[in-house]
């Protein structure tokens, strides 16, 4: 006998799914949600006009992302400042990605060099912010930003390395985004044209030194540390 009636449920299901967690995602990272701010299912599911058992799929989602944490007996939130994890991710963003963009500078050819020039310059040329999207950075210029980053650790040619870059580069994306409210005076535009100026020009100390300072800065303005102390280790 053919289950006509289940198959037919399931994809409309996921569909609402995909749809209530690109929505609530886009929100977090809009600051619509600010960090500790409870995400409740039932409101959720009101608002958007779909079950709870499809808005808690999506939040589950949402916590595998990282942009939100699954409390016991309290539901659902966004993660807060203080969040021991921010700091762990860069603390191993600091430990693997200066290595790897020496064996990038090592390694990378030609081709690689040109990415790296390319991907800076659309980094140096999209808005950080734009009004319609709220006060957090501009979709387009996020997704530059990562490009960039990528693109000088990719001439290591191992593609292990590369997927460890992409787990924490989700997982630290939101604590960015905060990181750069908090420390409105830094200068991102000048640590950028420093690191494809390091890597360009093959200078292996030089960029890993700098990569490990940029680093530690987003991690240290979300703690709340002092901008620029040059106590602060990189």
């Amino acid at each position: 006998m053919t289950q006509t009636v289940p198959n037919s449920v399931v994809p409309g299901k996921q569909m609402l799914s995909e749809q209530v967690y690109t929505r609530l995602r886009e929100a977090i990272m809009r600051g619509d949600y600010g960090p500790g701010d409870a995400l409740k299912p039932q409101d959720l599911a009101k608002e958007q006009g779909v079950s709870l058992a499809v808005v808690r799929e999506a939040l589950v989602r949402v916590v595998g992302d990282g942009l939100a944490d699954r409390l016991p007996n309290r539901g659902f939130a966004v993660p807060a400042f203080s969040d021991r994890r921010w700091q762990e991710i860069a603390e191993a963003r600091r430990a693997i990605e200066p290595v790897v963009l020496r064996m990038s500078i090592e390694r990378g050819d030609i081709d690689w060099e040109a990415r790296v020039r390319a991907a800076h310059h659309r980094l140096a040329r999209t808005p950080a912010f734009v009004p319609e999207e709220g006060e957090y950075y501009s979709a387009a210029w996020s997704e530059a930003h990562r490009v960039f980053h990528r693109t000088l650790l990719e001439g290591c040619g191992n593609p292990v390395l590369l997927e460890a870059f992409d787990r924490m580069w989700t997982a630290s994306e939101l604590a960015r985004r905060w990181s750069a409210q908090r420390t409105p005076e830094r200068d991102g535009v000048g640590e950028h044209r420093r690191l494809e100026e390091a890597a360009l020009a093959r200078d292996a100390d030089v960029a890993a030194e700098v990569l490990a300072r940029h680093l530690t800065l987003t991690a240290a303005g979300l703690a709340g540390d002092t901008y620029g102390d040059p106590g602060t280790e990189a």
